[in-house]
Formats: structure tokens, sequence, C-alpha cells
């Protein structure tokens, strides 16, 4: 505890982190607002009972931040532009003239981050669709128009981009990364809601699942913090050498390579990909024609979050994007190009492509331990419902994960800023 409250009380104590601060905590005071102001002519009671008996609605409510289930301005939350990221990261393997933008430093990362805004765009206007016809299928929007379509496509959509400028805002004035910290009160805005319908449930079955629900959240908590920690250090020793009358190198350093090289990205990736064809499967199932409707309720079944296969489907994914993003993030060549450019070497391996092979080796163990815990994590809640047969632990470690690696990262950029301000008063 001291570990994550010592920055935070020293950056409050620093006047430019505590400018951030209280400018990230403002900006989060706006999105909670803005997740209240609902868009006209939808009957909120209707959606609300419709949220607590579809619980893939109330699964994907938790992500939106409780967006959805007031239908708000901003309902569709960072799905499209989180979406948007992942089509242009997998472009990015595809095309080569996208590789190279990737890796032209600052310039590329800012063209494809513009890329990815005007992606999100197309992408929303065809979730607001969606969205559309789902709650006119439920009754839940009475009257058509087609100026009551346009309306509400354009304010979804404005409400997508004006959350993707305020996560950006945070990024660039604020304190740690925008996207995930939006994610992260989204998250911990819907917490006491859940966290009091789960206890409910609990109670009113037996206290032995009350306890077994706490106990499970406690290893979950642990077991995140544990593993977010770890790192395997790779000791590079570094040659001696003498420039005139003084000698320089022969000090030994480490590499440290964590074994959740990817963080909590890929559960973000997983999570947007797997609600899709539960979110194809409703829209379907509300069409007039037959096939489509056996279309839709396959899928409804086939993907419902309590299944098998969905389940199956979410482990792969989590597993997959980790290997993927922890591939984009690290690359070994340039790391061994790096060391051997400064005249180091891991003791017993060749500088150069031994060296790159050794770090990847090494990586692809690690990388398989990180990415069957977060699958693990991932499936959790339909484990803890197997083993307690509570139907309303729709956070499980999914939110845990998001919400304690958010938490640390976030500490982890106060502690870098405090240091670099120390440099500064220093020198």
């Amino acid at each position: 505890m001291q570990k994550i409250l010592g920055p935070i009380i020293s950056s409050l104590k620093t006047p430019e982190l505590r400018n951030k601060i209280l400018l990230t905590l403002g900006l989060f005071v706006v999105f909670r607002l803005f997740a209240y102001v609902p868009i006209p002519g939808v009957d909120i009671a209707r959606l609300t009972e419709l949220f607590r008996s579809n619980q893939f609605l109330g699964l994907l409510d938790i992500f939106s931040g409780g967006t959805l289930v007031n239908f708000s301005v901003m309902a569709l939350g960072l799905n499209p532009y989180i979406n948007a990221s992942i089509i242009l990261q997998l472009l990015t393997m595809v095309f080569p003239k996208l590789e190279e933008l990737s890796k032209e430093g600052e310039y590329g990362r800012q063209k494809i981050n513009q890329y990815t805004r005007l992606l999100t765009v197309p992408l929303c206007v065809l979730q607001s669709v969606g969205m559309y016809a789902l709650l006119r299928n439920q009754k839940i929007i009475s009257t058509f128009s087609p100026l009551a379509l346009v309306a509400m496509i354009a304010t979804m959509t404005a409400g997508t981009l004006l959350l993707m400028w305020l996560g950006e805002l945070i990024t660039d004035r604020g304190v740690g990364n925008g996207i995930s910290l939006i994610i992260f009160a989204g998250i911990v805005g819907r917490l006491p809601v859940v966290f009091g319908q789960t206890v409910t449930a609990a109670t009113s079955q037996s206290v032995t699942n009350l306890m077994i629900f706490g106990v499970l959240a406690l290893v979950v908590i642990s077991a995140i913090v544990v593993v977010n920690e770890a790192v395997r250090q790779i000791s590079i020793q570094y040659a001696k050498r003498i420039r005139g009358n003084r000698m320089y190198g022969g000090n030994t350093s480490y590499l440290p390579l964590r074994i959740n090289q990817a963080g909590v990205i890929p559960i973000i990736f997983a999570v947007s990909l797997v609600l899709l064809p539960q979110l194809a499967g409703q829209f379907l199932a509300q069409a007039g024609q037959p096939g489509l409707v056996a279309v839709g309720t396959f899928l409804s079944r086939t993907f419902d979050p309590s299944g098998l296969v969905y389940n199956l489907l979410y482990f792969i994914l989590v597993v997959g994007f980790t290997y993927f993003y922890t591939a984009v993030t690290f690359n070994p060549q340039k790391i061994a190009d790096e060391i051997q450019k400064y005249g180091g070497f891991i003791p017993g391996i060749r500088p150069g492509k031994s060296t790159a092979d050794y770090l990847q080796y090494i990586l692809n163990r690690l990388t398989l331990a990180g990415a069957l815990f977060l699958g693990i994590i991932a499936i959790l809640p339909s484990i803890a419902r197997q083993i307690t047969g509570i139907n309303t632990l729709l956070l499980g470690g999914t939110g845990v994960l998001i919400v304690v690696s958010v938490v640390l990262e976030t500490t982890k950029a106060l502690e870098a800023q405090l240091v670099m301000r120390n440099y500064e008063g220093f020198l």
C-alpha cells in the first residue's frame, strides 16, 4: 500500500504534478456527468429491465462504465476506437508502408493515431445503426423517423469522439495513459453497483458463497499484483574500453523482461472482439426474415457468456493478442543491436543474432506464462459462477485486472515524473 500511496502523496506536494492530477480528476468528472445525459426518445425504464434480464448486455454495460444502461450520449464508449486500433495494428503487419510508418518515431505514431481517429468515425456509425435497430426491435424506441435516426447516430458518434478526445487530453496533459484511465474510471464507477448485487446474491444463497467470493477476490488481486510486478532479469556485461588514460565500461547491468509484457491491452482487445458475435446475434434475431432470425438465434446461443464456446474463444483471443502485442512492443533484434552498439553482451551468448535468438527464446517462454494467466483471468467469472452459483458476478477477473493494472501503471508513471524532477532539481 505504501508503494502505491507514496508516489501519490509526493506528487500532490509537487505543484506541476498536482495540477496534472487535478486535471485528470476533473476530466473524470466530465466523463461521469456525460454518462448520465440520456439520448432523447429512449424508454429508460424498459432499457434498464432489458439489461437486467440479459447477461451479455450487463457485461457490455460494465465495460462501458454504465453509459449503456442509461443510454447516454457516450453509450458506445471507447469500443469503436479500440476496434479501430486493432484494425490498424493488424494492417500494419500486412501493408509494408504502414509498417515503415510505424517505425518513424513520433511522426509515425502521430500519423497512425490520426488514421485510427478517422477509422473510428465509420465504426461509430455502424455500431450506432446496430444499436438503434436493436432498441427499436425491443420496443424501447417507439417512434421511427429518418431525422431521429440521423440525430441518434450523430449524437452517439459525437459522444465517442468526445470520450476519445478526453482520453488523449489525459495522456498529453494529465497522468498516465488516458484511454486506460477512462476505461478504469468507467469500471470503478459501476463497481459499487456490481459489488452490491453480488454480495446480496451471495448472502441470499448462503454465507459460504460470500466467503468463497471474498477469498477468490483476494487471491485474484494478489495474483494480478505478483504477475504484473514479476520480471526476469537478464545479466548484461559491458567490455572494458580505454580512452586516453581512462578506462570505461566493465560494469554489469540487467535487462528486465516482464512476465506480463503486454499489460492489460490484450484483455481490452479481446473483450471488444468477443462481444461482437453476441451483439450481431441479438440484432439478427430481431429481423423479420426467418433465415436471419435462425442465424441470430444460433449466434446468441453459441456465444452466450456462460457457454463453453464463448469462454474458449475469449481465452484463445486473449492468448493470441498477448503474443501479438508483445511482438509489436518488444523487438529482440533491436534490443540486441543496442546492446552490441554500446559494447555489451550476455554472458555465454554471442553478440548480434545469437543474442536476439536468446532474447526471443526467453520472451516466448515468459509470454506463454503471461498469456495463460491473462486467459484464466478472462474466463474466471464463468468458473466462479460454476463454483458459487452467483449469476450476478459479471465483473470478475477482467475488470479487476484492468483496475489493478491501471493503478500500478499510473503509480509508476508518477514515480518516473518524480524521479525526473529530482534530477532537474539536482542539475
